[in-house]
């Protein structure tokens, strides 16, 4: 088979790299701007909220615009709205301090935005791919969005130390010029809309859920997925105060447990980049969830003296993630057809992110009563047992097409 689809990759990823990176960069400062000049818990509650709500909210709807919207241009001219919010709060810190709804506002306009960019992202991959490649595309994607993860928030602390808020803004903007740039130079054959079959937004919407629940194994493996998230999802809040209230560090030994998360991630991308054939997604998959369950577990019975211990496994978790990230997204694009794959990945990208909340709610009593390592425990229990459940359902049996009537 020809290499051309392997150069589409490295002329969409190196772009994406820039538009990740700045974004995570701008997202981090923002947070940390607001921190350090309001000082308030609420103020930052709100700004989560203003960040995450029209992802979860949108999520189940936007699959039917992105089958029938061009995918490469749905991502240009997402990716132009987050970088066109970019530049006008920007000029709006170069000038002045904006007020608190202003921010909010930007907020909400880049995660509306990103939740149209993301899925056609996803969607558009096993346009390009060939079948038997998208695990190891996954990988790719793992490692980019990991890498990102891990330099965005170091990189966006810095040049917002040594210039400004304005200043990152603009730079955000550049790298979503950069990634339009990339994918504008090349093609990516669209399916064909099934208008024929659903003339209306209902019945395409409709439609996308028989076909989302038709694969009984994807319906188990994400309703798993729902009950991982709502253990594992708070810990990326309860890592700095573990590292407050258990092992009495500061700051910056907070800041180390998240570099070294985000490395741990980096490292699995590159394995399942490098491994990506040997075993079925749902082995990985399984392997994974055991990974962190035991690093979740051990997490929370080691003592108060060992913080090198808790590093090492961070590291460890981090780098299992992406062993159920990318397989899981691979699955999905082997087992839907691309007309349908958009109303697919927005009912299990919302599902996972209305999962998140119930998890912040559960864990913040829970933790205040019985401390912060009883959480870490209970994860690590709960998150053993569902890898070992998905290994025993699928980890030896053929993965099923999709039967729906159309």
């Amino acid at each position: 088979m020809s290499n051309s689809w392997q150069k589409t990759f490295a002329l969409i990823f190196s772009g994406q790299i820039f538009s990740i990176l700045t974004s995570s960069m701008v997202q981090f400062a923002i947070i940390w701007h607001l921190t350090e000049t309001t000082g308030s818990a609420s103020v930052l509650m709100i700004a989560g909220l203003a960040g995450f709500l029209p992802q979860a909210l949108l999520g189940p709807f936007i699959g039917v615009w992105l089958d029938r919207w061009n995918r490469k241009i749905t991502m240009i001219i997402s990716d132009s709205v987050i970088a066109l919010s970019s530049l006008l709060l920007g000029v709006y810190y170069l000038w002045s301090e904006p007020g608190l709804g202003v921010v909010y506002a930007i907020l909400f306009i880049r995660s509306a935005a990103s939740s149209f960019h993301a899925p056609s992202f996803q969607a558009a991959i096993p346009l390009i791919a060939p079948q038997d490649q998208l695990t190891r595309v996954s990988g790719w994607h793992q490692l980019v969005f990991s890498s990102s993860s891990v330099l965005g928030p170091a990189l966006g602390i810095a040049v917002y130390s040594a210039t400004s808020l304005g200043t990152l803004l603009l730079l955000d903007v550049a790298g979503a010029l950069i990634a339009n740039l990339m994918l504008l130079m090349v093609t990516i054959h669209q399916p064909k809309p099934e208008s024929v079959h659903a003339p209306s937004f209902r019945k395409e919407f409709v439609l996308g859920w028989r076909t989302f629940i038709s694969v009984r194994s994807v319906l188990t493996i994400t309703v798993a997925m729902a009950a991982f998230s709502v253990v594992f999802m708070p810990l990326a809040m309860l890592f700095p105060y573990m590292t407050l209230s258990h092992f009495g560090r500061g700051g910056y030994s907070a800041s180390v447990i998240e570099a070294v998360f985000g490395i741990g991630m980096m490292a699995g991308g590159v394995v399942l980049a490098l491994l990506a054939s040997r075993w079925k997604d749902s082995t990985y998959m399984s392997l994974s969830l055991v990974l962190i369950g035991v690093t979740c577990l051990l997490s929370g019975v080691i003592g108060r003296d060992a913080f090198v211990l808790f590093a090492i496994l961070c590291f460890f978790m981090g780098a299992a993630a992406p062993l159920f990230n990318g397989p899981y997204m691979a699955m999905l694009q082997k087992l839907y057809e691309p007309e349908k794959l958009g109303r697919v990945l927005s009912f299990v990208t919302s599902i996972g992110l209305l999962c998140s909340p119930i998890g912040l709610a559960l864990a913040g009593p829970i933790v205040e009563r019985f401390g912060v390592q009883v959480w870490f425990v209970g994860a690590g229990v709960v998150v053993i047992l569902i890898g070992c459940f998905i290994y025993l359902q699928y980890g030896r049996v053929e993965e099923e097409r999709p039967t729906v009537s159309l």
